[in-house]
């Protein structure tokens, strides 16, 4: 770029200095640092015999006079210097005074002249030149519009490594495979195996397929194609097809190498489904792609890896046997891998001496990779606005709760009325969640709000769960209803503030009927089958597979279920409704309670001192916009909670 830009320079240098030159010999013709005089003046001259030489070059004439000086002047074409002379009045006897020389003309005038006319033209000729290398280069770049727009990665020093990947060891397993047939292929052509060409990594976003694909990259330390789906497509029709062309062809001359697709469902989703039916762009790109793996030769190392987190919109010919016919599934971390990736991503971060990264990782259920990540540096960020040097527990078990609901918003202006009815709600869900044997120990409550959360109540799962009982299911709907039943036994009236615990109890209430099967009256069945927008890749809505009858006693049944889980939430509220107003009092003054000052105000235990609302922060699953969400795979279970006073 630089010897580029150093050529142009040169050249416009060239054409400046020409026309330069041109001006220069014009303007110059006739100027000298003689004085100009017309002929009668010389004539004059030489009457008063001034003149004792006169040199004629041409039509100039270069005079010189007794005292020194030179004069310029010009004759015509049409007579000599004597016949012009001679008309003017001057004797015969007086020219005979003067020395008059006749020198030819020298010839550098004329080539000056010739050569600032040949730079001219020679100048034109080089910027018509560089307009047309301009629009050449246009038209390179248009018949470019086709080319692959994929990112290689030489490999040669990865950065990232399978040492910077935890928590996913069985999908690191599968990888490992690959790795290993891309540093030795001929030990599994030896024996015949063949390995998939095609590996789709599958799993929730943040779990990490895109850095594993980095990893594997790093290990075998061969080139690494990167592209997303999304480049494939533009406006212009054929130009998909055309890049994944291109991109195989630059995967085969550096084979063996990896081509990674992230987010494969832009353009690998079912064919026939988008609005442009076969004719479509997004559907010419993806059977391009088929086309392509299909094509390899036998010999050729090339290892297609791709990620997505919607298998299920994926076109069945791309999950065939013979391209990707592998997946990998990325699941949610244990606590395990929790504190796994934790150890990676406080690498090289000062931390204080009190640091538990094991608690951590029991205080994050459900958190993947890219949300611990992001929990690290809120810590970090929250130490440095501290004016602190290390990075203590308090500012992670603060950046849990920021991660998970929120930074507080104390700024929050609220009424002592409405403050009262937050306490009593946070209070009611809080003490049947202890009360319940099924629902998580209770780690922390506070009135402080969060994010759109005017308080929240936050449980602390003892170790994983990968399945919800009904029982769990039962207990977490009348820990859910706990809030709008305090409101209405101690103020005898409901807000909205239970508004989002009402639409997630209906939720999983109408789920454990027509999902789960957990209906005595409907039995073990599944009702409705969702319909989604392939192309869209989101439900617009359920199709009925069951009559007007099953529907109504469907709405028996989830009515029936809420109703039960908001009565037992308020005969237990009713029956400790002392421990209730304790907390809830307790609340209002302090406006945060860690788990062992609720489990000593709940046990009469008043003589122990309190803490204040930031001593202990604690870390779980929100109430309200977090606790009650929908179970994962990475839900976790818990004992019973500690029996009632």
């Amino acid at each position: 770029m630089h010897s580029k830009s150093g050529g142009s320079s040169f050249i416009y240098l060239i054409i400046l200095v020409a026309i330069g030159l041109v001006i220069y010999s014009t303007v110059t013709r006739g100027i000298g640092g003689s004085e100009q005089k017309s002929l009668s003046d010389i004539a004059e001259q030489i009457q008063r015999e001034n003149v004792t030489n006169i040199r004629i070059e041409g039509n100039n004439l270069t005079v010189k006079l007794r005292d020194g000086r030179e004069l310029k002047s010009n004759k015509g074409s049409e007579a000599t210097v004597t016949e012009q002379l001679l008309n003017l009045g001057i004797s015969e006897a007086q020219l005979r005074k003067v020395n008059i020389d006749v020198v030819q003309p020298p010839d550098w005038f004329m080539l000056l002249n010739a050569g600032g006319s040949i730079l001219l033209v020679g100048a034109m000729f080089v910027v018509g030149y560089l307009m047309l290398r301009q629009f050449q280069g246009a038209n390179n770049q248009a018949l470019a519009f086709s080319k692959s727009k994929a990112r290689m990665y030489t490999g040669d020093q990865p950065s990232i490594t399978f040492e910077d990947v935890a928590g996913v060891d069985e999908a690191q397993e599968e990888l490992n495979e690959v790795v290993e047939f891309l540093k030795e292929p001929e030990k599994f052509v030896q024996l015949g195996a063949r390995i998939p060409k095609g590996v789709l990594l599958v799993g929730a976003p943040g779990t990490g397929k895109t850095l594993l694909a980095k990893a594997v990259s790093g290990e075998a330390g061969v080139p690494f194609f990167s592209i997303s789906g999304s480049e494939f497509v533009e406006m212009f029709v054929g130009v998909g097809a055309s890049r994944v062309r291109d991109l195989f062809e630059q995967a085969k001359r550096h084979s063996p190498c990896i081509i990674f697709l992230d987010e494969i469902d832009a353009v690998g989703r079912h064919r026939g489904a988008g609005l442009g039916g076969s004719h479509d762009e997004r559907e010419q790109t993806l059977n391009q792609i088929l086309v392509e793996m299909d094509g390899f030769d036998t010999d050729v190392n090339v290892i297609i890896m791709a990620a997505t987190n919607r298998p299920d919109i994926l076109d069945p010919a791309l999950l065939r046997p013979g391209r990707f016919d592998r997946r990998i599934v990325l699941d949610r971390p244990d606590i395990k891998g929790r504190e796994e990736i934790l150890a990676i991503h406080v690498r090289g971060k000062p931390l204080g001496g009190n640091i538990e990264l094991h608690t951590l990782a029991k205080a994050t259920p459900g958190f993947v990779g890219a949300d611990i990540e992001n929990l690290v540096n809120e810590a970090a960020i929250l130490a440095a606005r501290r004016n602190k040097k290390i990075i203590e527990m308090a500012e992670f078990h603060e950046s849990i709760e920021r991660v998970i609901a929120g930074p507080e918003r104390k700024s929050r202006l609220i009424s002592e009325h409405e403050k009262r009815i937050t306490a009593y709600h946070e209070a009611g869900h809080a003490l049947v969640a202890h009360i319940l044997a099924h629902c998580d120990p209770i780690h922390k409550v506070s009135i402080v709000s969060r994010g759109m959360a005017l308080g929240y109540t936050m449980a602390l799962p003892d170790e994983d769960r990968r399945m919800l009982s009904q029982a769990k299911i039962e207990d977490d709907l009348a820990f859910s209803l706990g809030g709008r039943a305090a409101e209405e036994l101690v103020f005898e009236d409901v807000t909205t503030g239970a508004a989002d615990d009402l639409e997630k109890v209906t939720e999983r209430a109408r789920a454990m009927v027509t999902r789960y099967g957990m209906s005595k009256k409907l039995g073990p069945m599944t009702f409705g089958q969702k319909e989604e927008l392939v192309f869209l890749g989101k439900e617009i809505g359920e199709q009925r597979d069951y009559s007007e009858a099953v529907a109504k006693e469907i709405d028996i049944e989830v009515r029936r279920i809420v109703t039960e889980a908001y009565s037992r939430a308020r005969d237990i509220l009713t029956r400790y409704r002392a421990q209730l107003d304790v907390i809830a009092e307790r609340l209002i003054e302090v406006e945060t309670l860690d788990a062992d000052e609720f489990v000593a105000l709940f046990e009469g235990r008043v003589d122990q001192s309190p803490g204040t609302p930031e001593s202990s922060p604690s870390t779980g699953v929100e109430h309200s916009n977090v606790q009650h969400r929908e179970p994962s795979p990475a839900t976790l279970d818990m004992p019973p909670a500690p029996a009632p006073a």
